[in-house]
């Protein structure tokens, strides 16, 4: 099993920055994709951003040119950058990873996990 343990949400004002951290740990598999979503009251959670594990990136067009994602293979551990925060973005942060499980002597198991949501508020 994975277990993601995020960090880095708070309370900032609007054009703020924040830079959110979701590091993976357990054994036995390896990080496919790692992104993050949101989810504002009342509203479905949305994708914000991913990163493969060859860099390839895909932003959100609500935030592409404030938001940048990252990831450290060593540390398992994506991040997210965000820079001129704005009310609008405002929402739970959720970390998702997309793991290769290996269990000895079965296929390997494409899994996803979801970290326990961050909130990040932003104030006008």
């Amino acid at each position: 099993q994975v277990q993601l343990v995020e960090s880095g949400g708070g309370l900032v004002q609007t054009g703020g920055s924040l830079r959110l951290s979701c590091t993976a740990s357990g054994n036995g598999f390896s990080l496919n994709i790692q992104g993050w979503y949101r989810q504002a009251p009342g509203k479905e959670r949305d994708l914000v951003a991913t990163v493969a594990s060859d860099g390839r990136t895909n932003i959100a067009e609500s935030v592409k040119g404030r938001f940048t994602i990252s990831r450290d293979n060593t540390k398992k551990t994506v991040y997210l950058q965000m820079v001129d925060l704005q009310p609008e973005d405002t929402a739970v942060y959720y970390c998702n990873v997309l793991a290769s499980i290996f269990t000895p002597g079965r296929p390997t198991r494409f899994t996803e996990y979801w970290g326990q949501g961050t909130q990040v508020t932003v104030s006008s």
